[in-house]
């Protein structure tokens, strides 16, 4: 779904239990319906609504990386109401940022079996199997996320899909999805920095820099944002530029591993 964006949507994980019943759709398979999103959907009863309320914890305490509060919360939500799938869901997140990627998988496709048109289901879990070697399972349905006439955040299955399409090593595709995302939202601030990236791979610096000014003006930059702008400025022959960015790096991001290639000289 950055390298902090990225790393949430490519942090989103490993295989069901033998003898589970399949999710309808899962894999690669198209999912047979597009229905609303359940977050978007009005609980029904007391225990339906005690359990939304514990998933909006748990989807709270995800946010601010308490995994283990954000588990117990998606647990609590599970014993008030059986098989709620929401529940399941941020479950299947945060094993994923865990790296369990059995757990992952399991909850992921027991929310889809709940609610296969779920377009936030579909978004987790496609990039999920991006991240686990099944990219083209992956981009059918992050395909089913961003068709979906009920999705309001098309704009997040797309910038995935151009995530998963650059896994795959196909740039030009790739570039379409950031495109698609940038025209739902104009605030995508990953859709953005990908886009200033593929340029600067083609050798267009001009464009990678007009980008990546787009983008420092709507948002905070960030450690992959300087470093690029750097290799940008430096590629364009603007030391002044080139000079700032760098400063910007050491006084900012000195721990992230931009700052270490830039100590070693490492520009690509």
């Amino acid at each position: 779904m950055m390298r902090k964006a990225a790393m949430l949507c490519a942090a989103i994980a490993a295989a069901l239990l033998a003898g589970c019943a399949t999710v309808p759709g899962s894999g690669g398979a198209e999912p047979t319906s597009m229905g609303r999103p359940l977050a978007d959907q009005s609980p029904v009863g007391e225990a339906e609504t005690r359990a939304r309320n514990h998933v909006d914890l748990a989807m709270a305490y995800f946010e601010l990386g308490r995994f283990d509060v954000a588990l117990d919360e998606a647990q609590v939500a599970m014993n008030n109401f059986a098989g709620y799938a929401p529940a399941y869901h941020v479950t299947g997140l945060v094993y994923m940022m865990l790296g369990e990627t059995a757990a992952a998988r399991a909850n992921f496709e027991q929310a889809l079996r709940a609610a296969p048109g779920d377009p936030d289901f579909n978004n987790s879990y496609g990039w999920f199997l991006c991240t686990q070697g099944q990219e083209r399972d992956g981009l059918v349905r992050l395909s089913a996320a961003a068709r979906n006439p009920y999705n309001r955040y098309a704009a997040r299955p797309l910038t995935n899909a151009g995530l998963c399409h650059l896994r795959l090593n196909e740039v030009a595709a790739a570039e379409q999805q950031f495109l698609r995302a940038l025209e739902l939202d104009a605030q995508n601030g990953q859709a953005m920095l990908q886009l200033a990236e593929i340029a600067y791979r083609r050798g267009d610096y001009e464009l990678a820099r007009s980008r990546l000014v787009r983008l420092h003006q709507q948002m905070s930059p960030t450690a992959e944002s300087v470093w690029l702008g750097l290799r940008t400025e430096r590629r364009l022959g603007n030391r002044e530029a080139a000079a700032s960015y760098e400063s910007q790096l050491r006084g900012r991001f000195g721990d992230s591993p931009e700052f270490q290639s830039l100590m070693q000289g490492k520009y690509e």
